[in-house]
């Protein structure tokens, strides 16, 4: 069977009776277990998904017109998407053996529209983390090269577009983690503006920042997706209340846009000189087709990532206090009393790099501290806000690399959690706005390793971000 890139090819060959979705799913199954030495799933739904393939086949042979929209469309879920009567673990001990008792809206909108889910992916624990290198179940790989990292938090969900063993993914991004990995591994990565999609059912890492995103191989399944899981929820109360446009239904692009690319980040220290080359190739392409790209003044890119870290540790450390070892997931077995039991219990169950961000956060909301980091954090994002607005009011889009460097090597990185943190610089702004962004994957390093350019738009422009690269990029 042919890879198959977009819901609109696989629905066409059902349509005309080419392939089944029992065959498809077959495929995607046969394809998980090729690629299981790059350690992409948690948990794969085999059995499951192919009775829903047999269910929906026979659903549409009685009507074709009774089936939903993602018919024709499998898709895998980050380990920190809750899915009723499924584990989910974020990737750590402390939540081994946990079954959620209740599905995500995300999860609930997908599967109301007929997409089966084949399995549950790999991730940083918790979501922090940049290399997917931070797991319980070991790092996930780079399909192109199973020596580097494939990115992170979302690094599964990445990898298993990749490797072609589903046509989509559902990730999560609260400071790059759905863009990052899209740019290590080749595919789109799509975070749409913050409330746009209902968290609940998500484990929280940073409630203010934390965003369902989605990677795909097209704009329009990136865009039918996201129209699908957005809208208001009852169980969410920072979700939006707006009207969620067609996105879907792309705008012609008759005109030309005004884009801005920072300066500073172009000539910043931290990007590799091949990224800036192929940087300014799509800059020169862009004006060559009308669009007029100019370089603004940014004079906060070196504050975005020491206010992020404060602020999402901040939140974090409240989060996680949930997972203490009495109500649910991990329980020391060493504890001889309650308070050996908070203390051994979260020893045991969180990873490392939790553990740091969690105290992290803690220290930086105690007595003292509290004006002099979080609440200075805040004035910061405040900063980066408005001076974003600003930007906004006089152009389209921003663009800047996805990353400051190519994939690394496994292993690379880890012992210098610092220098990974920085490596963020370009994806975090999203989300201290709060506003859409996307990575999409354009011509590879020399060393044939992916490379993906990032577009951000003001809030609730995602149709417009959409379209735009849809029709730029000749990925619709």
């Amino acid at each position: 069977m042919a890879r198959y890139n977009s819901l609109v090819d696989v629905r066409a060959d059902l349509q005309s009776g080419a392939i089944s979705m029992t065959e498809l799913v077959e495929y995607y199954l046969k394809n998980i277990e090729a690629s299981e030495a790059l350690n992409i799933y948690v948990e794969v739904y085999a059995e499951e998904a192919r009775e829903k393939a047999a269910q929906l086949d026979a659903k549409f042979k009685s009507n074709p017109e009774s089936v939903g929209r993602l018919f024709g469309m499998v898709i895998s879920h980050k380990d920190v998407i809750c899915y009723e009567g499924h584990g989910i673990t974020a990737a750590s001990k402390i939540l081994e053996g946990y079954t959620t008792p209740f599905s995500a809206t995300a999860i609930e909108r997908v599967l109301a529209e007929d997409a089966i889910i084949i399995g549950r992916v790999n991730c940083d624990q918790f979501a922090m983390g940049s290399t997917n290198e931070n797991s319980v179940f070991g790092p996930v790989r780079n399909f192109a090269d199973p020596d580097k990292v494939p990115g992170g938090s979302s690094g599964g969900s990445a990898v298993s577009v990749q490797a072609d063993t589903c046509l989509a993914s559902l990730g999560t991004d609260t400071g790059g983690s759905v863009r990052q990995p899209a740019s290590f591994c080749g595919v789109l990565g799509f975070k749409p503006t913050y409330g746009r999609i209902s968290r609940y059912g998500l484990l929280a890492y940073a409630s203010s920042f934390d965003q369902i995103g989605t990677l795909t191989n097209s704009v329009s399944d990136a865009a039918l997706l996201t129209e699908i899981m957005a809208g208001p929820d009852d169980f969410d109360s920072t979700v939006s209340t707006k009207a969620v446009d067609v996105l879907s239904d792309f705008e012609a692009q008759d005109k030309p846009l005004k884009i801005a690319y920072f300066k500073s980040a172009l000539e910043h220290d931290s990007l590799d000189p091949e990224v800036k080359q192929l940087t300014q190739n799509k800059i020169n392409a862009l004006k060559a087709v009308g669009h007029t790209v100019e370089p603004v003044d940014f004079d906060l890119l070196d504050y975005i990532i020491p206010a992020y870290y404060v602020l999402t540790t901040a939140e974090a450390s409240s989060n996680l206090s949930r997972f203490d070892g009495i109500r649910y997931g991990h329980r020391s077995e060493e504890a001889a009393n309650l308070l050996e039991t908070y203390q051994k219990s979260r020893t045991e169950g969180f990873s490392a790099e939790v553990k740091r961000r969690i105290m992290l956060g803690t220290f930086v909301l105690s007595a003292g501290y509290y004006d002099a980091y979080y609440g200075k954090a805040q004035q910061v994002r405040r900063l980066i806000q408005e001076r974003t607005n600003e930007i906004f009011a006089e152009y389209d889009f921003i663009m800047m690399p996805a990353s400051p460097v190519p994939a690394w090597n496994i292993g690379e990185k880890i012992d210098d959690p610092v220098a990974t943190y920085l490596l963020d610089i370009f994806t975090v702004q999203a989300n201290m706005v709060g506003v859409p962004a996307i990575c999409v994957p354009v011509e590879p390093f020399q060393n044939g390793m992916p490379f993906g350019l990032q577009f951000i738009a003001n809030r609730f422009e995602e149709r417009k971000l959409l379209s735009f690269v849809a029709h730029f990029f000749n990925n619709i």
